[in-house]
Order: structure tokens, then sequence, then C-alpha cells
């Protein structure tokens, strides 16, 4: 399941919604992300195309499922206008076995931190600036490319 959306979540709400009633699932792990506000950051702002945002977020989740047979996934991104200490990402992953639940859920984390198609502005008083990620997410999500 994949949410893209402005509003404010609650992510221990969702975790208990996604695994209501599963009994076949030995295993679920969960990360959320927050926004941070250091370096007097004020705001983050994500931009996106729905209908683009959402086709690449679900090719993403299809990798994960083809690379871990059995793994349910929900996902949540937010975009718009977040305050620090917000949730502006929740992933979940639930499987048989443990293994397979981190894995996936490390790989759809990696995955949507350089190829989810948002454009990030952090907000410093009056001043906005756009940012990319990291060599180390690019860095993170190139391990993915020969491991299965």
């Amino acid at each position: 399941m994949i949410k893209v959306q402005s509003d404010i979540f609650d992510p221990g709400a969702e975790l208990n919604n996604f695994m209501q009633g599963r009994t076949d699932m030995g295993a679920v792990v969960s990360f959320t992300g927050h926004v941070r506000g250091q370096n007097d950051i004020s705001a983050l702002e994500l931009e996106h195309y729905a209908e683009y945002t959402e086709t690449e977020i679900g090719k993403i989740e299809i990798q994960a499922q083809r690379r871990w047979p059995g793994i349910h996934t929900h996902i949540i991104h937010r975009y718009g206008k977040m305050k620090p200490g917000e949730p502006i990402v929740f992933v979940a992953v639930c499987s048989a076995h443990r293994q397979d639940s981190f894995r996936a859920a490390t790989f759809l984390m990696d995955s949507l931190k350089t190829r989810a198609p948002f454009w990030k502005k952090e907000i410093s008083g009056d001043k906005g600036v756009w940012i990319e990620p990291k060599a180390s997410d690019y860095a993170a999500e190139k391990q993915w490319t020969n491991k299965v």
C-alpha cells in the first residue's frame, strides 16, 4: 500500500492498522523519518507531480516484493510544507521471517531517498534552499544494484 499525502500521520496508528489481523507474519520492521530542525531549519517543503510520484514509488515497492517474495509493505510519503519534528516518511514491511523484513525496509528507504521524485526545499527564516540527496544516500542505494 502506498500513500502520498500532505496530511500529517500517526506512525503508531499506521503500524497498528497495517498489522491488524495478520497472524501469518512473524516479523514487522518499520521506519519513520522526521523533519530535522538543525541549522535553523524552520520547515521542509516537498513538491511533486502526483501521478508520476505514485507510479515511481510503486515501481520501488514492486522491486522489493520481487526481491523478497511474501513480504507486505506500507509506504507513506508526505509532500507540502512540514515543520521540524513532523513525520515525513513511513515504511513498514512484514514477512514470515525478520531478515526479509529488515532487508526490504532498508532497500525501500535507500531507494525512496534517491529515486522518489520529490523536489525538496529547506526553509530558514524567509529563505529557501533546494537540496539534493547526499553522496552517502546514493552509495547506500547503489549497494542494492548487485544484490538479490
